[in-house]
């Protein structure tokens, strides 16, 4: 079974996620994607990107991270963007009331405990108030250092603050955003009119978010900085449940094509929805420390447009000038964490399984079995041997596909060796010049899953590869 130490020590190891500022002790909650790490996020946003745009009623957008400090206003996160947040007397340590009643039932469910984490997870989902947070950490004995010693439940907002300007006073006060989904809203208009689009289309959006948040944990799944993948969709009202249970499956569907394991994926319903939606779900992944959220579908009624509207003044409504109506469109949201996404593939792509090696021994290989659209290296390039002109050939080759996918030359160590170093970043194909390539311009393609070698014509090396990637 993968652990989330495998992970991460092969995120370091390989450059795929450093932590950051690591030579002065690293920063809490924020992480560095390394060479092959970019090329991986890359990827990833661009085949959502390819997946949600490249139809004929979603555009896309770049809204700025700083905004108008009413926007926040409008969208309730001044006043509610807040997490329950407990301390420990004895340890020092703080958390967030939540998180710590869902772990304990995670423990509880691991120690076949089913029904007792059932009862647990039923009432923290009918909590009303911070004291009923409380309440169950001291009703299920929930220690920390063998203390139970807990401080009130207080609001905590998770908000980073900052200044426009050179004096630091409240009338410059902004915010780092917390969401991407506010640009969308307050452009919609904007959008609208520039791409002639009618109702229903979409906004979609790639960007940062922070969130200052109480727990950062579990490497990438909740940092203070991170990537959102959004779309917001327009629709009329009345109609938002057909575009819910559309968008629903296009999503689950994107995940499926890029390889993920279907067993490995969930659908949650949310019981408790939040003041502004009308019906939402979440599309979870089975981590090594079990189920997480990995994007959100929400129904958020018409409620950003119609706060924008009342605390801009400005009319946010669509005109339709065939049925003579005028409404504030309600909006469906397909919300991704490109992290927590990259996260995701990363864990199910891991595999090890023991292999006879060239010398007749037991070997363990490491794989990441990534889909060939996500791998950071499409393709290697060796020379069996440094000398009889193999590595002329090899850097020919190289350098001419080089110009088409992402490659890597290696001419280091043994060749199995190699083969190892590629499969473990995933590498779906390595080329092999040998003695007989020299003889009659032929080399050998290996393939990551199977490990299966066919020799085909220096000639028709690009289009092998294009067929396959």
């Amino acid at each position: 079974m993968t652990k989330m130490d495998d992970i991460i020590s092969l995120s370091k190891r390989k450059g795929f996620v450093f932590q950051s500022s690591e030579i002065y002790t690293g920063l809490n909650g924020c992480w560095d994607y390394g060479p092959l790490g970019v090329e991986l996020l890359k990827n990833v946003k661009d085949s959502w990107w390819r997946s949600m745009t490249y139809r004929e009623n979603v555009v896309g957008l770049d809204a700025s991270i700083l905004m108008h400090p009413k926007v926040w206003e409008a969208s309730g996160h001044t006043a509610q963007f807040s997490d329950p947040m407990i301390d420990n007397k004895f340890s020092k340590k703080r958390f967030r009331a939540d998180v710590l009643l869902e772990e304990h039932a995670h423990k509880l469910r691991k120690k076949g405990k089913g029904q007792k984490a059932n009862e647990l997870e039923e009432k923290l989902a009918s909590i009303k108030e911070n004291s009923d947070y409380y309440d169950l950490i001291m009703e299920y004995g929930i220690k920390d250092e063998g203390s139970d010693d807990w401080t009130d439940v207080k609001n905590f907002n998770l908000m980073f603050k900052t200044f426009v300007g050179s004096v630091e006073e409240a009338s410059n006060t902004v915010y780092l955003r917390p969401e991407t989904a506010q640009g969308i809203f307050v452009n919609f208009k904007n959008v609208m009119e520039s791409a002639r689009q009618k109702i229903p289309f979409g906004i979609a959006q790639i960007g940062k978010a922070f969130r200052n948040e109480i727990n950062t944990r579990n490497f990438l799944f909740r940092t203070r900085e991170f990537e959102q993948m959004e779309m917001q969709y327009f629709v009329k009202p009345g109609t938002e449940m057909e575009a819910f249970d559309y968008w629903l499956e296009q999503r689950l569907d994107w995940y499926k094509s890029l390889g993920m394991k279907e067993s490995k994926l969930r659908i949650k319903t949310h019981d408790k929805l939040a003041h502004y939606a009308n019906r939402a779900v979440d599309i979870e992944y089975e981590f090594p420390f079990g189920w997480g959220e990995i994007e959100g579908i929400h129904s958020r009624t018409d409620f950003d447009l119609s706060r924008h509207q009342e605390f801009s003044g400005k009319k946010l409504e669509y005109v339709d000038t065939v049925n003579k109506e005028r409404y504030v469109p309600f909006v469906i949201e397909t919300s991704a964490g490109a992290s927590r996404g990259f996260m995701a593939f990363l864990v199910d792509a891991y595999d090890e399984e023991t292999i006879t090696n060239e010398k007749g021994k037991s070997d363990l290989r490491k794989v990441l079995r990534f889909s060939p659209k996500l791998s950071p290296v499409k393709v290697a390039v060796f020379p069996l041997v440094n000398k009889d002109g193999m590595p002329r050939i090899a850097k020919e080759i190289y350098q001419d596909i080089q110009q088409h996918f992402a490659c890597e030359y290696d001419h280091a160590g043994a060749i199995g060796r190699r083969y190892r170093r590629q499969d473990e970043i995933g590498t779906p194909f390595c080329i092999t010049v040998d003695g007989e390539s020299v003889e009659n311009k032929t080399v050998t393609i290996r393939a990551r899953d199977s490990m299966e070698q066919v020799r085909i014509p220096i000639s028709e090396i690009k289009s092998y590869l294009i067929e396959r990637l």
